[in-house]
């Protein structure tokens, strides 16, 4: 099964009736789509409580795309509220038996800082990921070039196959040593996950400073009919290879994720069953 969503909830305006609180905004989502990422587990391990009320707001058959936290990935490497690496995954893993209990987990997403390059070291890390994290299947997306170099491409992607590693293939601009390009192998017979970041180069490579929200400038990019369709071959092939494919846009600076997600949506034919119904937007 191909399904197609985008990152978060919050911000997509095109979707949302005007008038519409944040707090009823996933329930409006879930008419749409029947994926969402999960970005806010980043950040912070989210309350039990909060997974339980996004589970009871969506569909029966939607599902979730889960952030690692950031200390889990060494985005964050200082000042993490944890004692030990051991407690900090137990405390993600516990924040996700809600999404479990509920057959809503997709699946988690590490996504590996621009610094985590391949080096022993990172290997090992990696393994001790797989390890902590038991039978959730997870996600692995790298933002460093050396992994998909000439001298280590056959070798990492060899690497996720035999660890159970779901390949986060990525879409986005080619900025040097920072970004990773189009790898379009599937590494898990069950599920393979595609995030379409967009091709902003210089947003991409503008540099993180106090006075500009980098973010903004970073997704701006709305992807053509041309790109569309050449992702739509190359989605149909990785079907092949994959049970499921999940594809998340986040190319949202401008608000261009969820209209390229149901355009893309359209070229490959696909229709969802087991939406919510568009309530809100009745009135």
């Amino acid at each position: 099964m191909i399904c197609i969503g985008v990152t978060g909830w919050g911000d997509h305006y095109s979707l949302y009736p005007p008038q519409i609180k944040p707090k009823d905004k996933l329930a409006e989502y879930g008419s749409h789509f029947p994926v969402v990422e999960v970005d806010a587990s980043f950040y912070a391990i989210q309350p039990e409580r909060n997974v339980s009320k996004w589970v009871n707001e969506t569909p029966e058959n939607f599902r979730f795309v889960v952030k690692a936290y950031q200390g889990m990935t060494g985005h964050q490497r200082t000042d993490i509220p944890f004692e030990t690496k051991a407690e900090m995954f137990q405390a993600f893993k516990n924040s996700l038996r809600p999404y479990q209990k509920a057959n809503k987990l997709a699946m988690v997403l590490f996504q590996f800082p621009p610094w985590f390059d391949c080096k022993k070291e990172n290997v090992n890390y990696l393994r001790y990921c797989k390890q902590m994290m038991e039978d959730i299947p997870i996600a692995l997306e790298f933002r460093n070039q050396s992994w998909f170099n000439d001298a280590f491409r056959s070798d990492t992607l060899a690497f996720m196959r035999e660890q159970g590693w779901i390949h986060a293939i990525a879409d986005e601009p080619q900025a040097g040593e920072g970004s990773i390009p189009v790898v379009p192998v599937a590494t898990n017979e069950n599920m393979t996950l595609i995030r379409m970041h967009g091709r902003n180069f210089h947003g991409w490579t503008k540099p993180k400073n106090k006075d500009t929200n980098w973010r903004e400038v970073r997704y701006l990019y709305k992807y053509n009919e041309k790109e569309l369709i050449e992702w739509k071959e190359q989605v149909l092939e990785l079907a092949k290879a994959s049970k499921d494919i999940i594809i998340l846009f986040n190319n949202n600076s401008g608000g261009d994720a969820a209209g390229n997600a149901k355009q893309l949506q359209n070229m490959l034919g696909i229709e969802y069953d087991g939406l919510a119904p568009k309530q809100l937007g009745l009135f």
